[in-house]
């Protein structure tokens, strides 16, 4: 038996009036990979993100979650779905637990579900000491986290991210990095995330070079690279060599 993909894109479009932000892109993601969609700003990354999370609708082709059509059953496909957004979610003046009670209220969960949800949710992000604080007192790396587990906290098959490390420093970049790679390892969390940092994409199982709303190149990094010449060693030469342009950092 064939299992089924945990995000499945078909010549997927997307047009803002006259602008065609996507342009017929198709990728799988199999359950449990980390995969990163790598391209600059204006290439299509965040529109395809905001599909993926039900906020909008294609102009034509498909998106499913896991066998679901999040056009024809966005509900049933939020209830696979986690959703880390560029800009905060969360509010800073609320304690870390109650931004997490209250968004496990909006799923559904309350009394011991909630409870046990919660605690293991502080626990996996090391927030059980600072569950007390307001957010807004938080550092954006702590605050990061506190993103992460109100994300993870209906235990989502799927968890999308649009660019989690902006406006993080390199050392809470890095702890970010190592946190996705543990969802995976341990939790078995498929994990998709848009991104312009070359290092980002570098730990992903999967990379979609996504420019110019289309998908110009596929592939493991390791992969990605190989097909290069061995003076062109780095995905930042592999985006360059797709594109005709450089990435900007």
């Amino acid at each position: 038996m064939t299992s089924v993909s945990a995000l499945e894109v078909s010549n997927l479009r997307h047009r803002y009036g006259d602008r065609e932000s996507l342009r017929g892109v198709s990728f799988s993601v199999a359950a449990g990979d980390l995969f990163a969609l790598l391209g600059p700003n204006g290439g299509g990354k965040t529109t395809l993100f905001r599909i993926i999370s039900t906020l909008v609708s294609p102009t034509s082709g498909t998106l499913e979650v896991f066998g679901i059509d999040v056009v024809k059953q966005p509900a049933a496909a939020r209830r696979r779905l986690g959703v880390v957004f560029q800009s905060a979610a969360i509010d800073p003046w609320l304690t870390v637990l109650e931004n997490l009670q209250h968004h496990g209220y909006l799923y559904g969960l309350s009394g011991a579900p909630l409870a046990r949800n919660i605690e293991r949710a502080l626990e996996r992000f090391g927030l059980t000491p600072r569950a007390g604080d307001r957010v807004g007192t938080l550092s954006g790396g702590m605050r990061r986290r506190v993103e992460l587990a109100k994300a993870l906290l209906p235990e989502p098959a799927l968890l999308v991210l649009d660019e989690p490390s902006s406006g993080l420093d390199p050392t809470a970049r890095r702890e970010l990095l190592q946190e996705l790679r543990r969802l995976r390892d341990d939790a078995g969390t498929t994990i998709v995330l848009t991104t312009h940092l070359i290092e980002e994409a570098a730990v992903a199982d999967r990379v979609g070079i996504l420019h110019e709303g289309q998908l110009v190149a596929i592939g493991a990094p390791g992969d990605l690279v190989a097909t290069m010449p061995a003076r062109a060693p780095t995905l930042d030469d592999v985006f360059t060599h797709h594109t005709g342009t450089g990435l900007s950092s």
